[in-house]
């Protein structure tokens, strides 16, 4: 395994674990429900906030789990970064009403910048 092999696993392993813990805390009540009131009226207007919280925190687990296998470590990469994408809004909504969601509601900026890095981060580890 070369230097760059290595780096990879190594990111691959603590995105798996970061992705599969922040699943896992959707199903956990009293996060469920703040995660479904960072959901933008609009959106939570055609599916249930309960039911969007849920299937996203099943999306993080498969997406932890997929890019530990090799031959979906790609796909589930990609997926991972469209997820982040889908999910950016309810993080601009809680930022954007800082004084409902307090510590969820952390800056726009620093939380944009995070997220694109992480983006970053999670093709780095699958190509």
């Amino acid at each position: 395994m070369g230097g760059m092999d290595t780096a990879q696993w190594v990111i691959r392993i603590a995105l798996a674990v970061m992705f599969f813990g922040m699943g896992v805390s959707h199903f956990v009540p009293s996060v469920a429900r703040g995660m479904s009131a960072m959901i933008p009226e609009a959106l939570k207007r055609r599916v249930s906030g309960k039911a969007l919280v849920r299937f996203t925190g099943v999306c993080e687990i498969a997406g932890a789990v997929g890019i530990l296998v090799p031959a979906t470590r790609f796909a589930a990469g990609i997926a991972l970064v469209l997820f982040l994408i889908a999910v950016f809004p309810a993080n601009a909504h809680a930022a954007d009403n800082p004084e409902r969601f307090g510590r969820a509601a952390f800056p726009f900026w620093p939380r944009y910048l995070a997220q694109v890095a992480l983006i970053l981060v999670v093709l780095l580890a699958v190509v």
